[in-house]
């Protein structure tokens, strides 16, 4: 199955599940969640709430204390000679704890000839947890403050061992603030977040962790800013630092420019520009990312 045809099945399964959601099926899939409208912010490739390359200090869903409930996000990105296809879904607990999990399916069929091996994509599953610490987005003088961590496993270490790579698995840990300002830039809300994590992961930890260069984690910046226009539509650009620890593969740093929409509290979608700069010896790796996101 193309990457492509599988991310339209797992988008159909979000708006599905948004949907039923939408009608006011019983159970928790019927209650409308205290949060203002786009506050859980979007789902990362990495399947924690954030944007699309960048986790922020908010917590997936609409849930405050004694709420709780999750979301399911299906994502794809597209360069000139990648493809990645994430399915991802978290639960958030009163606005204090969320954990998530993401699988991310990576095809490279070009890399592949260059190396000489057969495979010709790499999987990777993700597992996170993220607990505020304090704060609040909207309602503290101080921003949302949050810790998370992210255990990765590579699941096909062939081609990243190729590469130089050192193991197939490691714990990205985070420290994320985050601040909505109320009318900040003409009258339009403003939302800001900065985010320092510690890593060995290459590209994310699709080519594995660590390498000939370094083999110690590194602190790294990532930061991210949106505008919402209305309620509903936000604009915004993120930039993420990236360990460089393998001599074979220069890692450049990531950078995109999104539009967000928020119909509702059921549904969100993200489409993006994004520029990975060189990405495992092919250079100008730019495209597209299109994300959908269901909260229930």
């Amino acid at each position: 199955m193309r990457l492509s045809h599988l991310f339209c099945l797992l988008t159909g399964l979000t708006l599905g599940t948004s949907l039923w959601a939408e009608k006011g099926q019983p159970g928790l899939l019927s209650k409308e969640r205290s949060r203002l409208l786009a506050t859980g912010g979007a789902t990362t490739l990495e399947g924690s709430a954030g944007g699309g390359i960048v986790p922020m200090a908010v917590l997936s869903g609409y849930g405050t204390r004694e709420e709780h409930g999750g979301t399911l996000t299906a994502s794809y990105v597209h360069t000139g000679d990648y493809e990645l296809a994430v399915i991802a879904g978290s639960w958030s607990w009163a606005n204090r704890l969320e954990v998530s999990y993401a699988e991310q399916r990576l095809q490279h069929r070009a890399l592949s000839e260059q190396l000489g091996v057969k495979p010709t994509h790499i999987k990777q599953q993700v597992l996170g947890a993220k607990v505020r610490l304090t704060g609040n987005l909207i309602y503290t003088p101080w921003p949302q403050i949050s810790a998370g961590l992210q255990y990765k496993k590579n699941q096909d270490f062939l081609i990243p061992k190729a590469a130089g790579a050192l193991d197939d698995s490691d714990t990205d840990y985070y420290l994320s603030a985050s601040k909505l300002i109320l009318a900040g830039v003409a009258g339009h809300n403003l939302l800001l977040n900065a985010t320092a994590r510690y890593t060995r992961a290459n590209q994310i930890g699709l080519v594995g962790f660590g390498g000939d260069l370094n083999d110690d984690r590194e602190w790294m910046a990532e930061v991210s800013a949106g505008l919402l226009l209305n309620r509903y539509w936000m604009i915004g650009a993120e930039y993420r630092q990236k360990p460089d620890n393998l001599s074979f593969i220069k890692e450049d740093d990531w950078r995109t420019a999104f539009v967000g929409w928020f119909p509702n509290k059921h549904v969100s979608v993200v489409a993006a520009w994004v520029d990975l700069g060189e990405v495992a010896t092919f250079d100008h790796q730019t495209g597209w990312y299109l994300s959908v996101q269901g909260s229930f």
